[in-house]
């Protein structure tokens, strides 16, 4: 009976032990740099976004959604649920959670959403809209006016987050629409007009410390004649024929029918550029068989030539 009593007394102990690994730091604490699995040590990451983040008109908005945190309730999986699955096959356990809204500024959340944001976090990736702000396209004021706010609400919680703010990709709508910001700019000048603007804002706070340079991740795959420069030509090549899962002539759309969201490809590509920035991982680590890619669709030499893109887009002196 004795040696029942310490054999269940062992149990409980170990079990009580588990409890505590897995639990996330407590809010005086801080993880490693990166959330270890092998450790129990979960890293909370907080996603604050858009339509961009929710990987809206793609199979991308209902990913795995059950893997992150919706602080909206929105059922959203998304980019940040991609994040999820890459620090899983890297043995990083992080505590995802999102607050994305299709159409909404930075400003907005800071206004409207405060009450779910002002939460102690480990990492933050701000995602402005995709102009930055609609009745001066380009401006980063009224942009980092709000990563500001937002990064004091942080820093109040935890000294320590790590903030970035995303750089987005360029809208060939706006590009050939008549007389608008960009009319007759390529894609990489909108691309480099964007990056620039939201480098601005990474100022206004020290706590911001990280540009997400999805936009350039966007213009590698194009230069490295992965993906079209327009979504009309590959509309074109789509009509023509060949290709699988919207993959024509070996070159893929990174942007969805509407030329201003992502396609599952731009998506994947925009997770692979935040999760190497976050973790500090070479993205082209997770490999031509990466899980997320392959629960996507994605052929496997295409997985490894996004994942070089994305790596080239932050680490590569003056990009591509």
């Amino acid at each position: 009976m004795k040696r029942l009593f310490a054999t269940l007394a062992m149990l409980s102990a170990g079990i009580a032990m588990a409890v505590v690994l897995a639990k996330p730091a407590s809010p005086g604490q801080s993880c490693p740099a990166h959330g270890d699995a092998a450790h129990g040590c979960a890293r909370s990451i907080l996603f604050v976004g858009n339509s961009f983040t929710l990987g809206q008109f793609s199979i991308v908005r209902r990913y795995r959604p059950d893997s992150v945190t919706d602080l909206n309730a929105a059922g959203a999986g998304g980019v940040p649920a991609l994040f999820k699955r890459f620090a899983e096959q890297s043995g990083l356990d992080y505590q995802v959670s999102v607050e994305a809204v299709p159409a909404k500024t930075l400003e907005w959340h800071l206004a409207q959403r405060r009450g779910l944001l002002d939460r102690r976090w480990d990492d933050v990736v701000l995602q402005e809209m995709s102009v930055l702000d609609r009745s001066r396209p380009g401006d980063p004021g009224k942009t980092r006016a709000a990563a500001q706010a937002l990064a004091r609400i942080f820093t109040a919680r935890n000294p320590a987050v790590r903030i970035g703010l995303v750089a987005p990709w360029a809208r060939p709508d706006l590009v050939h629409a008549p007389g608008g910001r960009w009319q007759g700019a390529t894609i990489a000048d909108m691309t480099r007009d964007l990056e620039q603007a939201t480098q601005t804002a990474t100022t206004a706070d020290p706590a911001i410390s990280r540009l997400h340079k999805v936009g350039a991740a966007w213009v590698c795959a194009i230069r490295q004649n992965l993906a079209y420069a327009d979504p009309a030509e590959a509309a074109t090549a789509a009509a023509g024929g060949g290709g699988d899962a919207g993959r024509h002539d070996g070159r893929i759309n990174l942007w969805a029918s509407d030329g201003h969201h992502g396609s599952t490809f731009g998506y994947y590509l925009e997770a692979l550029v935040i999760f190497s920035d976050v973790t500090g991982i070479d993205p082209r680590t997770l490999g031509a068989d990466e899980a997320a890619a392959r629960d996507l669709g994605f052929p496997p030499d295409l997985a490894a030539r996004l994942q070089k893109a994305a790596w080239d887009a932050s680490h590569r002196s003056g990009g591509c």
